[in-house]
């Protein structure tokens, strides 16, 4: 007997890892699974959301199951999931035979592989006379998960990570799958200004003197405060801060809110390497040794320019919090978050005004 499912992956990283996957799961799903054989379809297609940005499940798979003839289907997406206080790996629906796994929950230095055991997994719980065999026990996405019950609208059990160590590792792929390393080209505008003011640092010599005398530990704790001061005027400025509300509960909110400061720490962090590197570039080809050493009054070394330079690019990221005002709120918003997410704000935000509107209807009349 051949049983055929349907792989159904967001478009960007999940369709990257699911695609790859199309062509070696039949063969793994016959070896773990002791089954017959198994056909595999791949499609890329934007999994649609909910009023409550959530992913109806159901619908989708009595949809694709009909125009397909599929046995399974199990869709992969790249918006995090959370459920009873715990991180959610998976979905499972055994009345519509299908499941929905979450990307950000398998992070970690294998992805490919926590997604090819997942969805052996769910294809084990699907077909329920099916068990994963030993083998597949002893890797790694069995040991920190377990499966639990849920009344959700069309899911009759998640598969959910377990402790502290589960939420790190949701956390640390949700803050991957925003990929902060895009604000760098995306920020073009605070990169611009930070390296105006850069350039300060290299044309004067009290910015040099200065950086001399300061310590190794003094110019971190500097460089520290300028990253820092730049993400919260992100943040802030921008309105990336999430709020508790019915529709968001505190503790995903506090979920939310640790990837966006991780998101973006981490690219105003890519951003500030570049632009040490080049306010670097820029000090050896502006500043001839000799003169550099007798402004200092010492003789100088490399060590000397790079202290100015990081000094200096510490300055202009300071500046460069200031020059992000000039972006747009949706550009900063595209290069903090991935598609999916913005998605899901974006409708969250759409629900919540709804409702206050008609609440103040209600009041009014």
């Amino acid at each position: 007997m051949t049983v055929t499912m349907g792989l159904i992956a967001d478009p960007g990283l999940p369709s990257e890892l699911t695609r790859d996957l199309a062509g070696e799961l039949p063969e793994a799903l016959k070896s773990n699974l002791g089954e017959g054989d198994w056909e595999v379809s791949f499609r890329c297609e934007a999994l649609s959301l909910d009023d409550h940005g959530h992913i109806p499940l159901g619908e989708i798979a009595e949809r694709e199951r009909r125009r397909d003839h599929w046995d399974l289907v199990v869709c992969v997406t790249d918006l995090p999931r959370c459920a009873g206080g715990s991180a959610v790996v998976a979905d499972i629906s055994t009345t519509h035979r299908a499941a929905l796994a979450s990307l950000p929950a398998l992070a970690g230095l294998s992805v490919r592989r926590r997604l090819l055991d997942a969805v052996v997994r769910l294809a084990a719980e699907l077909r329920q006379e099916a068990s994963p065999s030993p083998r597949m026990r002893r890797r790694g996405l069995i040991a920190p998960v377990k499966m639990t019950g849920n009344a959700g609208k069309d899911v009759d059990a998640s598969l959910v990570l377990v402790g502290p160590r589960g939420w790190a590792r949701l956390l640390f792929g949700m803050v991957r799958d925003n990929r902060p390393w895009r604000m760098v080209p995306s920020l073009s505008r605070a990169l611009a200004a930070s390296a105006a003011s850069a350039a300060f640092g290299v044309f004067y010599s009290s910015i040099w003197a200065m950086a001399d005398f300061l310590s190794a530990g003094r110019l971190a704790l500097i460089t520290f405060f300028a990253i820092a001061a730049m993400v919260v005027w992100l943040i802030a400025y921008n309105d990336l801060w999430e709020r508790a509300t019915g529709r968001t509960p505190r503790a995903q909110a506090v979920l939310y809110n640790a990837a966006t400061v991780g998101t973006v720490f981490l690219g105003v962090a890519c951003i500030y390497a570049v632009l040490l590197v080049v306010t670097t570039l820029a000090a050896l080809a502006v500043i001839s040794a000799p003169y550099l050493a007798k402004s200092l009054g010492h003789t100088a070394d490399f060590g000397n320019y790079l202290k100015l330079a990081w000094l200096s690019a510490s300055l202009g990221t300071v500046a460069g919090a200031l020059g992000s005002s000039f972006e747009s709120e949706e550009a900063v918003q595209q290069a903090t978050y991935s598609r999916r997410e913005r998605e899901r704000r974006a409708r969250t935000r759409e629900a919540e005004q709804r409702e206050q509107e008609e609440a103040a209807r209600d009041r009014d009349g």
